[in-house]
């Protein structure tokens, strides 16, 4: 895993305190020793890495964990080299953003050219109760512009804080729901799905999963993960097919 350069920078000057709110598919097979596994052990050793972006808050920066290894995009980059694919993950995350940062430093944010992108925006939008209007807006341009540079896209939903209330909640998700059926992506329901509410997967702020939480996290969102890397995959064979 490699954190963007340009993040840096960021980071360093970054004032904003970090928020953070706190249906899967698919099984993983025991250390990805399945056939279809060693077939994609076979693939990656001839083919140049794949080079994920994570664009998210403080969930993808990984914050207050000791070692960064035990972020959300180090993780996630091991588990799939694990089950036989050639990735590296880059750190997009930026505690406290919110999915209007994540689109207003989009350009940057693709500066190291990745072939695929996660989407892990919008957990601030909703413990700042914004609009959920504008969370779809900022999402939409987000998605709308990967999608239209060809590049695949895995969209991580978000639910609201439950003290908003349900119809705030519903509007909010909504967001997300929409956007899978109006785009062509992988849809993955809820980033914090087995993780949020549950004291022993998360540090003491009950907000922020603790690395048994963000392991579960990765456990539950790897086979969307592989989704996407196939979509890769793909592409590229179309490419040289062409």
């Amino acid at each position: 895993m490699r954190t963007l350069n340009t993040q840096r920078g960021v980071l360093l000057a970054l004032v904003m305190a970090p928020l953070l709110c706190g249906c899967s598919e698919g099984s993983y097979a025991e250390n990805g020793q399945t056939d279809q596994g060693k077939s994609n052990t076979v693939e990656a050793e001839t083919s140049s890495s794949i080079r994920i972006l994570a664009l998210g808050d403080s969930l993808t920066a990984g914050y207050g964990l000791d070692d960064l290894s035990l972020a959300f995009p180090a993780r996630l980059e091991d588990e799939l080299q694990a089950a036989g694919y050639n990735v590296d993950v880059l750190d997009a995350g930026i505690s406290g953003d919110t999915t209007a940062g994540g689109r207003s430093r989009l350009d940057w944010s693709l500066a190291d050219s990745p072939d695929a992108v996660i989407v892990g925006l919008g957990g601030n939008d909703g413990l700042r109760a914004v609009d959920p209007d504008v969370t779809y807006d900022n999402l939409n341009a987000i998605v709308g512009r990967l999608t239209s540079e060809g590049l695949p896209v895995l969209l991580a939903g978000m639910q609201a804080p439950p003290n908003l209330g349900r119809e705030y909640g519903d509007r909010f998700f909504g967001a997300y729901l929409r956007l899978a059926e109006e785009y062509d992506i992988v849809f993955y329901p809820f980033l914090l799905d087995g993780v949020a509410g549950d004291p022993t997967l998360n540090q003491a702020d009950r907000i922020h999963p603790n690395p048994d939480g963000v392991n579960i996290m990765v456990e539950k969102i790897l086979p969307f993960a592989e989704r996407l890397v196939k979509r890769v995959q793909e592409s590229r064979s179309d490419d040289t097919a062409s």
